[in-house]
């Protein structure tokens, strides 16, 4: 294929760990496909400075990825001073954070003007986030291009975006939480109920904080020149084809958007980043050695993602149920919800003398752990997840199934989907606000781990997911690429 040099393209992701990650790694695959191109990813100080790091860990990274710093004070828009990004932050805090980022539209445009000046002509494209949608109204004011990227899979995108746009559950009436109502893009056979969704989701009414942010940026996205999506084609057959019919644009599927290193045939990574998290309670080796010192397929993982956290009632039934279950664990554990993540963790939140008595059969990490490498140890044998994107892309890329307790944004929908379309996941419950006992926790964990066909589908899907790297994601990426490597 014959290409112009130096030409510019700018990624514009969201501020979260969760986004920035995967336009990072979509960069790192459009070099490969086309290696003539700088690719620039703006964002905030601090999440710039997040990137640099994540690229230090990276000794191949290429040199044509560049990082921009935009101005941005979390204190002009009622946020905690530094807070620039979604780590550690309240919901509520969360939302002033989706309105405060369109202050990054101003000087986006300052460094566009800055590089059409250095450059001679504009960026061929800007990537945004789909909730960086005002991104569309820059590019079009440049004469350029612009893709809206979903780091998350297509069925949850499509969910989140086809609920938020058209609020069916506002004709449903009040029956209860198990009415159910469909959903455009959608076939009319597949149903979504009340407790699919956050809590804060089933209050939307147009005219609230989420709606007043989300379905302008949508708007703008559905108005750009096509999308990528996070995802594998032949894994998500129905989410592809209900995002294709939501949006009406093109769309290329170019997951999955996680380490080279993670997508080999052989299991067990070794992570460069993680061997760097020196500051925490357990070094990555002891969860190693954990995990080396029981039977394949044993142990079971248990993380809620970056953010997000379970009550207090919850987290003791939790513990009692893993205890009683006497199944190796891995826990990765924050306080509760409604109080201060960063806060230490007080003994108190878990049952009397839990920690001492199941010193042998479980490993309490507090804060962060090594997840791709946990993962893909042979001895992991089920992750239990607030089902998070990234996370369900990294337990399924391993052939892990999977135990589903959905917390916020589209979790509700991917965990219905890894119910009902994959079949790898059984779940535990849903949000902070229900009550668990100890007893719904072993039954869910003895399900996963008796279920043989659970693990089948779950290795299935990995060979699909392998099998995408080089097969049909790499197709997308390449057509992807085309269009706009010749203007």
């Amino acid at each position: 294929m014959e290409v112009a040099l130096h030409k510019h393209i700018v990624m514009v992701p969201f501020m979260a760990k969760g986004h920035l990650l995967p336009f990072l790694e979509l960069a790192h695959r459009i070099l490969h496909h086309n290696p003539s191109f700088t690719i620039t990813i703006v964002n905030t100080p601090l999440n710039i400075n997040y990137l640099r790091s994540a690229i230090a860990d990276r000794p191949s990274a290429p040199h044509q990825i560049k990082l921009k710093s935009l101005p941005f004070n979390s204190s002009d828009h009622g946020l905690p001073p530094n807070s620039e990004n979604t780590d550690d932050l309240s919901f509520t805090q969360i939302m002033k954070l989706f309105h405060a980022s369109a202050a990054l539209e101003a000087p986006l445009r300052g460094f566009i003007s800055d590089l059409i000046a250095d450059e001679g002509s504009p960026p061929v494209c800007i990537i945004s986030d789909c909730f960086m949608g005002w991104a569309n109204e820059v590019a079009r004011s440049f004469g350029t291009l612009n893709y809206t990227f979903a780091t998350s899979g297509a069925y949850g995108t499509t969910g989140s975006c086809s609920f938020s746009m058209n609020l069916p559950h506002r004709n449903i009436g009040d029956g209860g939480i198990h009415e159910e109502f469909s959903l455009p893009g959608f076939p009319e056979s597949i149903q979504f109920s009340i407790k699919h969704l956050h809590p804060y989701y089933r209050d939307v009414d147009g005219k609230d904080e989420w709606s007043t942010f989300f379905v302008p940026q949508l708007s703008y996205s559905l108005q750009s020149n096509g999308w990528l999506c996070n995802t594998v084609e032949e894994m998500e057959t129905v989410g592809c084809e209900a995002l294709r019919n939501f949006i009406k644009l093109p769309l290329w599927c170019t997951g999955p958007l996680l380490p080279s290193n993670m997508l080999k045939t052989n299991s067990h990574m070794d992570s460069q980043r993680s061997r760097k998290q020196s500051s925490y309670n357990i070094r990555p080796e002891q969860c190693i050695g954990f995990l080396d010192s029981h039977p394949q397929k044993s142990v079971l993982y248990i993380s809620f993602g970056s953010q997000s956290t379970i009550s207090e009632t919850q987290m003791m039934e939790l513990a009692k149920g893993l205890e009683e279950t006497e199944k190796p664990f891995i826990w990765v554990i924050r306080p509760p919800f409604g109080f201060d993540l960063k806060e230490q963790f007080r003994p108190e939140w878990l049952p009397l003398g839990f920690e001492d008595r199941i010193r042998n059969q479980g490993l309490l990490v507090h804060k962060w752990a090594p997840q791709l490498e946990i993962l893909s140890h042979p001895s992991t044998g089920a992750f239990l997840s607030h089902c998070g994107w990234n996370s369900v892309m990294e337990s399924l890329s391993q052939g892990v199934p999977m135990i589903g307790w959905p917390l916020g944004a589209e979790q509700g929908f991917n965990a219905k989907m890894l119910v009902e379309e994959m079949g790898v996941c059984v779940v535990l419950t849903t949000g902070v606000e229900r009550t668990i006992t100890k007893e719904d926790v072993k039954k869910v964990i003895e399900v996963v781990f008796d279920r043989n066909d659970m693990r089948e589908k779950a290795t299935e899907l990995r060979s699909l997911i392998l099998a995408s790297v080089e097969d049909s994601s790499y197709k997308a990426m390449d057509d992807f690429v085309s269009t706009f490597s010749s203007l």
